[in-house]
């Protein structure tokens, strides 16, 4: 074994250390050896893609379905046996790094993600070949960020990001009722920041009931024209519970965990989207429930000392 190490590394060009659809991607192959080698082939390759991987029971057998999508795959030879015999081949003893270069091509392609069943990822792999059966890989990947998070949609969603929210729910139980009015200041949030709702209880009944507020996670995945989906309910918080025949009004600003990954939709085998769940727990009785969309948009880093200022209106819940 004379190649003793080989690494890939790259250069970052921001703050937060991702890339974009037209960015340059650089970076440098580090090969150390013991003594001069002979290569067959050396290379790296930046490549994009999305795959997406399930088991499914099907009557009495387990069917797989699987699916990729490759967004760009590139290939940089950094030497090559050709048979010349001049040296080109060769690699000294020591530490040797080769820089490389690429071009991110300037299209919509969806920000580096890990689902349920399916993943986008974006790496440099390097591969040293000194002869069919001694083969020297490396790989790494770096997080890529989609300049347009909505792609076809963005015109559909975008509208109604800045407009409140409403919705109304009435459930009977016997002959009373309960009437609950819920209303969001908008529809889009960015990561980290902060989001009121009001609800609005209308209790005709002679139970006690208590909101609660949930964050609605759903993936999708589709593969071979099958879909599967999966879900996950986050609590919240919980309301003021109000009382039997009595109504009462209950604001709650719900925070966007940071490290959510937002939105997206340009992805034509997978799909990730939120709503934001209110439900009224009743005892001894089928919880009702109201939910809105919530679109999750690309927080911006903040430095730590400031703390966002922010106010919440609400106008007067429709009649």
């Amino acid at each position: 074994m004379t190649v003793k190490h080989i690494s890939v590394d790259y250069n970052k060009v921001n703050e937060r250390g991702t890339f974009s659809p037209g960015d340059i991607l650089s970076g440098r192959v580090t090969v150390v050896t013991s003594k001069e080698t002979k290569v067959q082939c050396f290379l790296v390759k930046a490549k994009g893609k999305a795959k997406v991987t399930w088991h499914q029971q099907e009557g009495q057998a387990t069917g797989m379905h699987s699916d990729k999508k490759i967004y760009f795959h590139f290939e940089h030879i950094i030497l090559q046996d050709k048979n010349k015999g001049d040296g080109s081949e060769i690699i000294r003893p020591g530490r040797n790094v080769y820089p490389f270069t690429f071009v991110i091509p300037n299209i919509d392609m969806p920000s580096s993600y890990q689902g349920k069943w399916g993943k986008i990822t974006y790496s440099l792999r390097a591969q040293l070949t000194q002869s069919i059966w001694l083969v020297h890989k490396t790989k790494t990947e770096f997080p890529f960020l989609t300049k347009f998070p909505f792609a076809s949609k963005s015109e559909m969603i975008i509208i109604g990001l800045k407009e409140q929210q409403y919705a109304t729910r009435i459930s009977f139980y016997g002959s009373a009722k309960v009437t609950i009015n819920v209303s969001s200041e908008k529809m889009g949030v960015k990561q980290g920041d902060a989001i009121g709702v009001s609800v609005e209880v209308l209790n005709d009944s002679a139970r006690t009931v208590t909101p609660k507020f949930y964050l609605c996670e759903k993936q999708t995945f589709v593969a071979q024209s099958k879909r599967i989906v999966h879900t996950n309910d986050t609590l919240f918080g919980t309301g003021d519970s109000v009382l039997a025949e009595t109504s009462q009004t209950i604001t709650k600003v719900l925070s966007i965990p940071p490290q959510l990954h937002t939105t997206f939709f340009n992805c034509c085998m997978m799909k990730l989207e939120y709503k934001l769940k209110i439900t009224l727990d009743i005892p001894l009785a089928r919880d009702s429930e109201i939910k809105l969309p919530l679109v999750i948009l690309l927080g911006s880093p903040k430095p730590h000392q400031q703390k966002p200022k922010r106010s919440i209106w609400f106008r007067k819940l429709p009649a």
